[in-house]
């Protein structure tokens, strides 16, 4: 695998994201106020504080982790489908000199673009609306990116081995909307069963939840073990999206 080999899948899927950022853009950002919109200052008004937090405020950094991993996942589920199966842009690309794991690298360092793109554009507007107490925030950055890299493995794993495009029901039925739920972006999970707990605990999403929310708060020691989970698990996973699309695309 080169990495400049993989950058050129990058560079085209840069490129027709360009064309088509505005209606992209918009779905992607829209979904995420109405939640901190929503849920923030609809239940905010009976739910005033959590931890000594206004709950608004609670619940911001959790919505950059969420924007964050929903754009990853839907790039690198539909939109890896659609362009390998229907779009038949993988053959196109793999007739050139790019090969199987310079396309897969390609795929998840966009995945893992997106991630920065939609999570940073919620920072900044968390940040304009004074929901963010430290600066340090900005730092995030690099996390959104790992945990993108994460999601975007989780998903073309997932696109590897479904039989069809309406199997990615059961992957957002099943996987990402417990995941999302049960997080720790709207309420903390100390009071829920404690399987529920370790199993939250094995999820990207819980983690780069904690990571958001210790930036946001500038109490980065709350965050330590996070990071330390998801650079673990985003090198555990590495191979696998390689070796099963390696063997879907040539089979």
């Amino acid at each position: 695998m080169k990495l400049r080999r993989a950058f050129r899948v990058w560079q085209r899927n840069f490129t027709v994201y360009t064309k088509l950022y505005k209606s992209s853009f918009a779905l992607n950002f829209v979904e995420p106020v109405l939640y901190l919109t929503a849920m923030g200052l609809g239940l905010g008004a009976f739910v005033h504080e959590i931890n000594g937090v206004p709950y608004i405020q609670f619940i911001a950094p959790g919505i950059i982790a969420s924007s964050s991993m929903f754009a990853a996942i839907y790039e690198c589920t539909y939109g890896t489908y659609v362009r390998m199966t229907y779009q038949k842009t993988f053959d196109a690309i793999l007739a050139t000199p790019v090969n199987v794991y310079d396309l897969i690298a390609g795929e998840l360092i966009w995945g893992a673009t997106k991630s920065i793109i939609y999570g940073t554009t919620i920072i900044i507007v968390i940040s304009l609306f004074g929901l963010v107490k430290s600066a340090l925030i900005i730092l995030v950055v690099p996390f959104l990116f790992i945990t993108g890299i994460i999601f975007a493995e989780i998903s073309i794993i997932f696109v590897a081995i479904v039989p069809g495009i309406d199997s990615f029901n059961y992957f957002y039925t099943l996987f990402m909307t417990p995941m999302f739920l049960f997080s720790g972006i709207f309420f903390p999970l100390d009071n829920l069963p404690a399987i529920v707990q370790k199993i939250a605990f094995f999820t990207p999403l819980y983690h780069l939840v904690n990571i958001c929310r210790g930036f946001a708060s500038g109490d980065i020691k709350y965050c330590l073990w996070d990071i330390l989970w998801i650079t673990v698990v985003v090198i555990i996973l590495a191979p696998y999206p390689f070796r099963l699309m390696r063997r879907r695309i040539l089979k």
